[in-house]
């Protein structure tokens, strides 16, 4: 055992002298992989404070914790729940950015050991499944960053994750530029369920929540397989107050969808 431990600290000294730790947030180096220095952590955007009970987007002057935001209550969504880590602005971007289009999982484990604390009742979790790519888009990047996360956060809380369960049956274009109501009809009937998942609690995970469309549209198909109960959970999500009169307002990003 004693050999194992030298050699597996050898083998990680050298591998931090070949690819020196970056941090997640710049290109400064840190001690550690996976790790972001001091003076941009305090800076860092985490979502606290009151938020809508449903989608858990931040409401100003909100003191109940049952409180809905105007969305939800003019269009309860399919998902019971929606929670994220960090707000997405610039600082944030680029953790995302990096995961998603850079394939850098150096901060996947730390990202989930994130989502876990914020997770809406966690041990009643009966699956985690993630937000899927469509077969395309996997061939062309290798990798599908929202089951990264599912599977990270399957070990940070002991809860099976199947990344199969979930299928996007047909490619969406670009969310970047739609309205609401236009985002919701690009992934309208894009996803369906293999196999049942009769009276299940589903814990749906994604990098990013701009609207919402995307996680209505895969909690509405895992509602049909029979699940009882869907949360949603994300790393970043875009946090500008929305009123139901805003669906038809284009949305832009700086991030593809």
């Amino acid at each position: 055992m004693a050999l194992k431990t030298i050699l597996s600290s050898s083998v990680h000294k050298l591998s931090n002298l070949i690819w020196p730790p970056r941090s997640l947030l710049s290109d400064k180096r840190v001690e550690h992989q996976g790790t972001i220095e001091s003076e941009l952590w305090s800076e860092l955007p985490f979502i606290a404070g009151p938020i809508c009970f449903c989608c858990g987007v931040p409401m100003e002057g909100v003191f109940h914790p049952e409180s809905l935001c105007g969305v939800c209550m003019a269009q309860p969504p399919a998902f019971d729940k929606a929670r994220a880590v960090l707000a997405y602005d610039d600082l944030t971007r680029p953790l995302v950015l990096a995961l998603k289009h850079g394939g850098r999982k150096d901060g996947v484990k730390l990202f989930a050991i994130w989502i876990a604390q914020i997770t809406p009742n966690i041990n009643d979790i009966d699956l985690i499944v993630p937000v899927p790519a469509h077969w395309t888009r996997l061939f062309a990047r290798g990798y599908n960053q929202a089951a990264w996360l599912a599977q990270a956060l399957s070990k940070q809380c002991a809860k099976p994750w199947r990344p199969d369960v979930l299928i996007r049956q047909r490619r969406t274009g670009s969310q970047n530029g739609l309205s609401l109501k236009g985002r919701q009809r690009n992934v309208q009937g894009a996803f369906r369920v293999k196999g049942r998942l009769d009276g299940m609690k589903i814990l749906l995970v994604d990098d990013v929540y701009t609207t919402g469309s995307t996680l209505e549209a895969c909690a509405k198909a895992l509602k049909r397989a029979g699940a009882n109960q869907v949360c949603a959970v994300s790393l970043l999500r875009v946090c500008k107050p929305k009123s139901i009169n805003d669906i038809d307002e284009p949305i832009l990003e700086k991030l593809d969808a």
